[in-house]
């Protein structure tokens, strides 16, 4: 069965993360990016946690996993190498209704974590329902090559002339015009133009667009 992929807005809610390793940090840090409020559990810590997840506003509770550490989270992610400790806490997150991931063992997920091309607001997600990591990240790479943070500042110019053709024109031809200023075309020019000439040639394409 296919999985259903979304984007969640993390910002400001509790997550826990068990286990302090390398893999640990690194889920931490991209928790703490995307404004989670980080917690973590763990009796050991990686030598480069401090590195990895420096500056960070993170509660740290040295010592062993309690139910207790999870009731009040939206989330946890657990990244230990103990397999009866990975079927508590899963277990323990679907008595709370607390979503779980299990690093590196799909049949303890409710979701799986997938490698993130990310340029600006601009994330591409790529997955392989959990069948292989390795393989999502080899993607991942390729796509690193062919999307730059220039795709980045587009969208944020995209953002702008989407906002101007909600206030400017009528529900039934805002779509034509947004896929007409996402070509490829519009971002070749927008790379030899910038973000002025862009927008400019934006608004003449919103008030020239006919309505009838």
């Amino acid at each position: 069965m296919s999985k259903y992929p979304i984007n969640l807005d993390l910002a400001g809610k509790p997550v826990t993360v068990i286990g302090a390793g390398s893999v640990g940090a690194r889920k931490i840090r991209a928790l703490c990016d995307a404004g989670a409020k980080v917690t973590v559990v763990s009796k050991n810590f990686a030598s480069d946690f401090d590195n990895i997840c420096k500056g960070l506003d993170i509660e740290v509770i040295e010592g062993v996993y309690k139910t207790q550490h999870i009731e009040n989270a939206v989330l946890a992610i657990a990244a230990t190498d103990d397999r009866a400790l990975n079927e508590q806490i899963y277990k323990d997150c679907r008595n709370a209704k607390v979503l779980c991931n299990i690093v590196d063992v799909p049949d303890l997920c409710d979701f799986y974590v997938p490698a993130v091309v990310k340029r600006g607001d601009l994330q591409i997600a790529i997955g392989t329902d959990g069948k292989c990591p390795a393989y999502s990240g080899r993607i991942r790479r390729k796509l690193e090559d062919i999307f730059t943070e220039d795709h980045g500042k587009f969208l944020d110019e995209l953002a702008i002339a989407r906002e101007k053709t909600i206030a400017n024109t009528p529900p039934k031809v805002r779509m034509p015009i947004l896929k007409k200023l996402s070509e490829d075309e519009s971002y070749e020019y927008f790379l030899k133009n910038g973000s002025e000439n862009w927008q400019k040639k934006a608004d003449k394409t919103i008030k020239s667009w006919p309505t009838e």
